[in-house]
C-alpha cells in the first residue's frame, strides 16, 4: 500500500461520478456491470494491491479509455438510453427559445396576449414551422385560413411575422369576444366563433375540444 501513488487514487475517485452517470441513464448492452465496478474490485482485492502503483496505474488507464470511448461522438450509439418523457419534451418547447421570440414579443405586447400562450398556440398549429399547410388550407405558423389572413391584413401568412402579428391579433379579438375566458377563445381559434356561439362554449367537436385541452395544458405547465 505504501507504493501506491497518492496521485494515482486522486485520479480514480474524480472519474467516481462518471459511474452515477452510466449507472443512472445509460446502460451497456455488452455488460450488465459497469467498467468502474469492475475497476473498484479489483483495486480492494489482494491481487490488485500486489502489483502496487503499477498495477493501479494499468486500472486507471483502461478506465480512461473507456471514459473517452465513451465521450466520442457517436459513442452512445450501442447503448440504450433511458427515453425523455414525450409530455415533459413537448412542455419544455413551449417555454425553450425559438427563431421568433422577439416577434412573438412584439406581438403578445401589441394584443395584451401572454407570450407563453402564443408559443402554446404555434406549437399545436405548426410545431414552429413557417411553411405548414393544413388539408383545410390553413396556413403558417399560426395555421391561418386565407379568408382570416386577409381580414388581419396578412398578405403573406407563410411570413413569420406577419403570421404572428396576424394570429395574435385574431387571438386577442377572441379573447376579448369571451371575456378573457382563454379556454373558449382557443375553442374559437380552432372552430371559430360561431360555433361557439351556437353552443354556448367549446363545441362537442373531438378535434376542438383535444386542441383545447393540448394548448391551455402547454399554456398553464
Amino acid at each position: 500500500m505504501e507504493s501506491l501513488k497518492i496521485q494515482d487514487f486522486k485520479t480514480f475517485m474524480e472519474l467516481q461520478p462518471i459511474q452515477q452517470f452510466t449507472n443512472g441513464n445509460i446502460t451497456n448492452t455488452n455488460s450488465s456491470r459497469s467498467v468502474f465496478q469492475d475497476m473498484l474490485s479489483e483495486l480492494v482485492s489482494g491481487d490488485a494491491l500486489e502489483g502496487t502503483s503499477q498495477t493501479l496505474g494499468s486500472l486507471l488507464s483502461n478506465v480512461e479509455a473507456e471514459t473517452k470511448s465513451f465521450l466520442q461522438p457517436g459513442g452512445l450509439t450501442s447503448m440504450n438510453i433511458n427515453p425523455i418523457s414525450t409530455a415533459h419534451a413537448n412542455n419544455q418547447n413551449s417555454e425553450t427559445a425559438t427563431n421568433y421570440d422577439h416577434i412573438i414579443s412584439q406581438a403578445a405586447s401589441l394584443y395584451n396576449l401572454p407570450e407563453k400562450l402564443i408559443k402554446s398556440v404555434i406549437k399545436q398549429e405548426s410545431n414552429f414551422n413557417p411553411e405548414a399547410t393544413s388539408y383545410a388550407g390553413a396556413t403558417g405558423l399560426m395555421q391561418l385560413m386565407p379568408a382570416t389572413a386577409k381580414s388581419l391584413g396578412v398578405d403573406d401568412a407563410t411570413d413569420p411575422e406577419q403570421n404572428i402579428m396576424g394570429g395574435s391579433k385574431y387571438l386577442s379579438q377572441m379573447m376579448a369576444r369571451y371575456n378573457g375566458d382563454i379556454q373558449v377563445a382557443l375553442a374559437a381559434y380552432n372552430a371559430g366563433p360561431g360555433n361557439v356561439d351556437k353552443y354556448n362554449g367549446i363545441p362537442p367537436f373531438k378535434e376542438t375540444q383535444n386542441y383545447v385541452q393540448k394548448v391551455y395544458g402547454t399554456f398553464s405547465s
